[in-house]
């Protein structure tokens, strides 16, 4: 009965983000702020009314985080069903829970002492994001630049007819254009690498008034910026009563980014499929068409775009709205923050469909190289450079007149060069040229990929 098929039919592969995204986990990570904020008001010798915390009472709160529960958060649910304010009620939720610890039972109503909602949110958001980026889906993402770069090494030899507007073109190998797309995702993922995750703790509007008021003499601006740092997030001193979202914008476009560059491999292996210069291996028990029993189908590559479709129109507007809030804030960017989840779980959900498709990938030589048989026209193009270099006139119009429209085979190619007006080693040269040897640099390329990709250092927010 589920409503979103993340939650149904697809849960088995994204349940890892399920920690991170669902209500569960930004409950959880509220209770984390929350509870690390009344320890570090205790660090603060001028705030005396919250004295230093003991070890035991250190333990007994780092447990409330540690311990949480699907029961605890049910019982925060509950409160909340009085409060209509899930914020608070996770407030009330820990002044219950710390009433048995005599020590912290003292300070309960420094609980969420100055913050705003918005002081807890930006930053349970802020904490979940990175950790999930780094833990689960930057790690998947890794995967597939490797799998792609394995792919392009293996096959950098494997001569390919490159086509240009659907067209034959001049020759490539296999492994060069899997190449191209393992340098741009490495390249995206260390765009990602170079973001930061940002947070604020000022209170109602970004001032620290009621901070300032309560304890004048305390260096508050410099005491969130610890608080928020110690946290593994880089702090924004300059808000409103919201982080403005603007690294969120920064972060989710580079995903789409990333996003966009797989689904142009998704739609070109699928393009190579059915050319047939990849077979895909398959299961005896699997079914490709409900009425059709030959059909084998690129369904792992079209299920991957599809989803990285739904990913980027979510993040994109995500990153559209995230920063726009009218004066102070408004309440729009709340329920939109909740959808972040939705966002990555299609993109975690397309990797592990691309990264699938590619582990059933057979390439077809035979069918490479009958394409590349049937397309002699393509040498057209050394030889009219090469007609160039040694003066001959107009050697573009003489191929464009000899091919364009025109069945070009061996014969006629041997032919033409055989009567063109070249020295000796130049003709010779281009008589042992056949479709599958001009392919330039393409397996160099290839084979020098490790030179132009870092995979080893992987990708992680810092």
């Amino acid at each position: 009965m589920s409503l979103s098929p993340l939650d149904g039919r697809y849960a088995p592969k994204i349940k890892s983000l399920r920690p991170f995204f669902s209500e569960y986990g930004l409950i959880r990570f509220r209770i984390l702020v929350e509870v690390k904020w009344l320890v570090k008001l205790s660090e603060i010798p001028e705030v005396e009314e919250v004295p230093v915390l003991s070890e035991d009472a250190r333990s007994f709160l780092e447990a409330i985080v540690d311990k949480f529960s699907i029961k605890d958060a049910l019982e925060v649910k509950k409160i909340e069903e009085k409060t209509n304010h899930d914020v608070k009620a996770v407030e009330y939720f820990l002044k219950q829970k710390c009433g048995s610890c005599p020590e912290v039972a003292k300070v309960l109503e420094f609980f969420h002492f100055a913050c705003t909602s918005e002081d807890i949110n930006n930053l349970a958001y802020a904490i979940s994001l990175k950790e999930a980026l780094n833990t689960v889906v930057f790690p998947v993402m890794v995967e597939i630049s490797k799998a792609i770069s394995t792919l392009a090494k293996m096959n950098a030899h494997i001569p390919m007819l490159s086509r240009t507007h659907g067209q034959p073109a001049s020759p490539t190998t296999l492994g060069k254009e899997m190449s191209v797309f393992a340098v741009r995702l490495c390249n995206k993922g260390k765009k990602l690498s170079g973001l930061h995750i940002l947070g604020k703790f000022a209170g109602a509007v970004g001032n620290y008034n009621a901070h300032k008021v309560a304890y004048p003499n305390v260096n508050w601006p410099s005491i969130a910026e610890e608080f928020v740092t110690s946290l593994g997030i880089k702090f924004n001193a300059y808000v409103t009563q919201i982080e403005p979202h603007d690294y969120i914008a920064s972060l989710f476009h580079a995903i789409i980014e990333f996003n966009n560059i797989l689904i142009d491999f998704d739609r070109d292996i699928w393009s190579y499929i059915s050319l047939g210069y990849f077979k895909q291996i398959t299961k005896s028990t699997e079914v490709g068409s409900s009425t059709m029993p030959h059909k084998v189908n690129p369904i792992d590559f079209e299920n991957s775009e599809g989803n990285l479709g739904l990913a980027n129109a979510i993040l994109s507007e995500l990153a559209m709205k995230l920063p726009i809030s009218r004066m102070q804030r408004d309440l729009s960017d709340s329920t939109v923050l909740r959808s972040i989840g939705v966002g990555l779980g299609h993109s975690l959900l397309a990797y592990l469909s691309a990264l699938q498709g590619i582990q059933k990938l057979q390439v077809n030589e035979f069918r490479l190289n009958e394409d590349l048989e049937h397309s002699w026209e393509v040498l057209a193009e050394p030889i009219q450079i090469v007609m160039r270099r040694y003066g001959i006139p107009e050697p573009y119009e003489k191929l464009k007149d000899f091919t364009r429209g025109k069945a070009v085979t061996k014969e006629s190619i041997t032919e033409l060069i055989k009567g063109l007006d070249l020295p000796e080693k130049a003709k010779s040269d281009l008589l042992d040229l056949i479709p599958s040897s001009y392919t330039g640099e393409a397996e160099a390329l290839a084979k020098s990929l490790d030179d132009a990709v870092d995979l080893l250092n992987e990708f992680r927010i810092q």
